[in-house]
């Protein structure tokens, strides 16, 4: 089973009352808020169901697949003195990919202890690196635009998508490019939340959504949907006890449930490749600053 997208920290919009928005953004949000995990549950946990183990993220951050987003920022990077932003960055996956060409990194987090992940891979790979602490879009204006901003797997915890967006296309010179799964991240966990909590899950929002939301915010969005590559998942070549435990902590659960949620993945049986979009657009009018809808 597969732990929910995020950079890190909680999700942004989880209990949170959805903004006043209109039309798209506002179904978005709506969406969004629906996954809130009840509080008589969430206080109970022994950890937050967002937490993702420091070595796991060291470990993915270790492999870079070649896949389509990665191809699409780098196409858009010139060949000397290229720069990107990694919104989201955790531990520096998606930004730390781009180099070489990318000569300079600035990764964007809310969580402190990525940063210095992100801060200790650049170092690894003797690549320049910016560590940015705080949340994104509020962040924005001190963050310098960038040839290509990228950020991959944060949408699905954004409830104000348009002003996110806007903020990426604002710091974005040649290209912005997101990569998020088709589906909401949580809906593989649909039946356990019902077998453990008896507690039905919604099914929305959808990467549709999410192209919904950028294009009624004037950004000239694109999509390309496309099968995860082998050895790509954020869990590929974790042991089974590992995937039980991740599992475990997102369903709010205490570690001595493990044998029962071992039983329930046993009786899943494997997934099949994961489908991925990639979202992506050249802003022909990088640094305009959008006027705040709603």
């Amino acid at each position: 089973m597969i732990p929910p997208e995020a950079s890190s920290g909680p999700d942004a919009s989880a209990g949170a009352r959805p903004p006043q928005l209109t039309g798209a953004a506002r179904r978005w949000a709506a969406r969004l808020s629906a996954w809130a995990i009840p509080r008589d549950i969430l206080v109970g946990a022994p950890r937050p169901p967002w937490y993702y183990p420091p070595d796991l993220v060291q470990a993915q951050c270790a492999s870079t697949p070649d896949t389509l987003s990665r191809g699409l920022a780098r196409a858009a990077l010139p060949a000397r003195g290229s720069t990107v932003i990694d919104v989201g960055c955790g531990g520096g996956r998606a930004g730390l990919a781009l180099a070489p060409p990318a000569e300079l990194v600035i990764g964007v987090d809310r969580d402190a202890a990525m940063l210095e992940q992100f801060r200790a891979a650049a170092d690894e790979r003797r690549v320049r690196s910016v560590a940015v602490l705080g949340e994104w879009p509020a962040i924005a204006s001190q963050v310098p635009p960038a040839d290509v901003v990228v950020c991959h797997h944060v949408v699905y915890t954004i409830s104000d998508l348009a002003a996110f967006g806007r903020a990426l296309h604002e710091r974005a010179r040649s290209r912005v490019v997101l990569e998020l799964r088709q589906e909401h991240p949580m809906v593989p966990l649909v039946p356990l939340w019902r077998q453990f909590w008896g507690l039905e899950r919604p099914a929305g929002p959808t990467a549709a959504d999410v192209v919904a939301v950028f294009r009624e915010a004037g950004l000239p969005a694109r999509q390309v949907t496309w099968s995860e590559p082998p050895g790509a998942s954020r869990l590929a070549g974790v042991s089974f006890e590992r995937e039980v435990e991740i599992t475990r902590i997102r369903l709010c659960l205490p570690s001595e449930r493990d044998p029962e949620v071992a039983a329930a993945l046993r009786a899943q049986g494997p997934t099949g490749p994961r489908q991925m979009v990639t979202v992506w657009w050249d802003p022909p009018d990088a640094g305009t600053t959008f006027a705040t809808r709603g």
